[in-house]
């Protein structure tokens, strides 16, 4: 389909659309029943027509909502009609029932298309959308309920007129938690959601006249009715119908967002014992329960927007002093590490350990670095074995290791040669056995360490283990470097480049 068809196809959409609003608008003017009651079909057949065009071409994955919302509109025709033709007597409650159910078909297609669908943190979203739901049925009970209640002229009637604003408090639910958290922009998405808007202005407007507080013709008052189905039908015929269920992460200024509906709900519900001026002993008992469970929701969403906050700073500290490979200590942590252990180190010998795998390279140019990274992984977990508590191992980057620890030379000797041990089995990796050892390099330090004598001492324990890796020793101490011969017998200087592997 080329570009001006599609513009065609969009315009012709519009003027249909705006034909038939126009219609809708104009239909309650005209005398008598028979244009309403004629516009009332063209409107059930176009939007029946619609929906399953749309399932018919674009084959949504859900189609339970688009089902839901085929079934609503007969019955919605069945209520309307049975009013219009004057059967409203003979066949009372049958018209309510049937609009009572459209109106349940359409909530319940509302709550599969506009929800959030394998979201994270999904308690969090729908505690939000609780709080503004229960501020939604407050203010339905003071202003809608209550006052129908009050008018009552029969149970079924009254029970039948009381049940629609809680449907509507809860379309109401499911419009603000979509609004506040579906990050798309489909068409076919804000179509349904500017149909809930019309059928939720309907709503009240026969809710208000039958609690008495005002007198809408009941033509008129079909008319968001009437939008509602011409806007989910127009829905029904997009493209992107098909993707409204598809999930898709939620930001944190999201959440900010819900919060600002539920301050913005909370202020209203507390000006709710102000403005109804007429409440009775029930309606204050129910207004009171309300009001406890919403301020009880608010408090139990704020400790979890503290608890997640804490695990948010606890994450980030933990991901600034630790690699994420290997879940040792980085090298920012390792040069601050005089300072955090200034009081357990105090007066203590120290050692530093530079550990570098022999043969990394080859390993890694062989099988990728899919394999590279786990035999970091597992060479960083038997150096971690090897340790005590009070070292402290880090990766220094690449296949090189550093272990800072509180000994003395000898026992720096001792804890090399069980790192040097840990090696003598080969590595089981996805790939195979892979048979790897290491070369390590010691420097010692009797006075207090600072920031730059860390410096020093990799810098020296990184010689020393390039001394080591040369000439084969596994093991070498940076002060062996500097005497004129060795049990090696070393006369050459010590290369403190990096030499290939």
């Amino acid at each position: 389909m080329t570009i001006s068809e599609t513009r065609y196809g969009s315009l012709r959409r519009c003027v249909v659309l705006l034909g038939a609003a126009g219609a809708v608008l104009i239909a309650p003017l005209a005398d008598g029943r028979a244009l309403p009651f004629l516009l009332l079909i063209a409107i059930v057949a176009g939007s029946l027509a619609m929906i399953g065009y749309g399932i018919y071409c674009h084959r949504p994955a859900y189609r339970a909502p688009w089902y839901l919302l085929a079934a609503s509109v007969p019955l919605f025709a069945a209520g309307t009609a049975i009013r219009a033709l004057g059967l409203h007597p003979s066949w009372h409650p049958v018209d309510d029932l049937c609009t009572l159910a459209a109106s349940l078909c359409l909530g319940l297609a509302a709550v599969g298309w506009l929800q959030p669908h394998l979201f994270r943190h999904a308690r969090d979203l729908w505690l939000d959308s609780t709080l503004i739901g229960l501020s939604a049925l407050l203010a339905s009970w003071t202003f809608l309920i209550s006052p129908i209640l009050r008018h009552s002229t029969g149970f079924v009637d009254t029970a039948l007129a009381a049940s629609y604003p809680v449907i509507h408090a809860l379309l109401a639910t499911v419009l603000a938690h979509s609004l506040a958290t579906v990050v798309r922009s489909e068409t076919s998405l804000r179509l349904l959601q500017a149909a809930l808007v019309a059928v939720l202005v309907g709503g009240m407007i026969e809710s208000l006249t039958a609690a008495g507080t005002i007198a809408v013709d009941p033509e008129f008052a079909l008319v968001p009715q009437q939008w509602a189905y011409l806007l989910a039908g127009l829905a029904a015929v997009q493209p992107t119908m098909g993707a409204l269920r598809d999930a898709e992460d939620v930001g944190p200024h999201r959440s900010r967002q819900r919060a600002a509906m539920i301050a913005v709900a909370l202020v209203a519900a507390s000006l709710v014992s102000v403005v109804g001026a007429e409440l009775g002993v029930v309606d204050r008992v129910v207004i009171c329960a309300l009001l406890t469970s919403l301020l009880v929701g608010v408090l139990v969403r704020s400790e979890r927007a503290i608890a997640r906050s804490m695990r948010s700073e606890r994450r980030a500290k933990y991901q600034a002093d630790h690699d994420l490979l290997t879940g040792l200590f980085n090298r920012a942590a390792l040069l601050r590490a005089p300072h955090r252990y200034r009081e357990q180190w105090a007066g203590k010998p120290l050692c530093l350990l530079f550990i570098d795998l022999d043969g990394f390279k080859r390993v890694n140019d062989s099988y990728g670095h899919a394999v590279g990274d786990e035999l970091i992984a597992n060479a960083a977990a038997r150096i971690r074995r090897t340790t005590a508590s009070a070292d402290l191992t880090a990766r220094y980057g690449g296949d090189e290791f550093v272990v800072l620890a509180p000994r003395s030379r000898s026992e720096a000797a001792v804890l090399a040669e069980h790192i040097l041990g840990a090696f003598m089995r080969p590595f089981e990796l996805s790939c195979g056995e892979v048979p790897i050892t290491a070369s390590i390099g010691v420097a010692c330090l009797t006075t207090r360490p600072t920031e730059t004598t860390i410096y020093d001492m990799i810098r020296t324990a990184d010689a020393a283990m390039y001394h080591a890796k040369e000439y084969g020793l596994g093991l070498s101490f940076h002060d062996e470097l500097r005497k004129p011969a060795t049990r090696h017998r070393i006369s050459a200087a010590p290369r403190i480049q990096r030499v290939a592997q």
